[in-house]
């Protein structure tokens, strides 16, 4: 299904949008770091006390010896898991490579793996993402598509958003003739809590320019990602 995405930004109004197209999203949702460095953030000693409040209200014994270093613990690990908020996506593609040969097909980079976090109950999601461009004379570092993965990844996300933002990234910055992208992935908010569905799949795309508007390339870009998967 092709990700329809509203601006998830606060204070800001939603655009009217033309029937059956997608809404669009806003640049600085996916051009610049989503942290800036003169924006107020509680200190860290602040935040392992709110650690510290989440255990005793589950009714632990914070003064236990198991949990004494558990709140310094979490809040490096959201340090790490979430350190997309400090990085740059335009900057990651911001290096291309002219040296193609006149190159006129599409790239496709497949299986690139990714673990986020839902926005809505702060449980991971995991799974695949599949990315593909039709460059106009200067392609970028494959690695990069990897690396852009994951700093949407490393957010607060949905599946929808996280494709969505993806494809923007790249649509923008590269400009190319056209960009798809295809994530699958398993909640865990879906498979370890509520309906507990273990190894349900959720699927989302998005097409633009030339995949959007050739079924063509886009049934053949779906086929290589599906077709050759062992």
């Amino acid at each position: 299904m092709d990700a329809a995405i509203k601006s998830i930004r606060p204070n800001k109004p939603s655009d009217k949008q033309t029937e059956g197209r997608p809404a669009e999203l806003d640049p600085a949702e996916f051009l610049a770091a989503a942290v800036r460095a003169d924006q107020p953030r509680p200190a860290r000693a602040e935040a392992e006390q709110a650690v510290k409040t989440l255990l005793a209200y589950i009714g632990e014994n914070t003064q236990r010896e198991g949990l004494l270093d558990t709140p310094r613990r979490v809040v490096e690990a959201f340090d790490e898991l979430y350190q997309g908020y400090h990085q740059c996506p335009a900057e990651v593609l911001d290096r291309t490579f002219g040296e193609t040969a006149g190159y006129d097909d599409f790239v496709l980079v497949r299986d690139i793996e990714f673990t986020s976090q839902c926005e809505h109950h702060m449980m991971p999601f995991y799974g695949k993402a599949h990315i593909a461009y039709t460059p106009v004379e200067r392609v970028v570092g494959l690695s990069k598509l990897a690396r852009l993965t994951d700093i949407f990844a490393r957010r607060l996300q949905t599946q929808e958003h996280l494709t969505a933002q993806i494809a923007a990234a790249i649509d923008e910055v590269l400009k190319p003739r056209g960009v798809a992208v295809l994530i699958e992935a398993e909640h865990t908010c879906m498979s370890v809590r509520g309906v507990a569905k273990h190894g349900a799949s959720t699927f989302t795309s998005r097409f633009t320019g030339m995949f959007r508007d050739n079924p063509a390339e886009q049934a053949r870009f779906l086929s290589l990602v599906r077709g050759l998967q062992r």
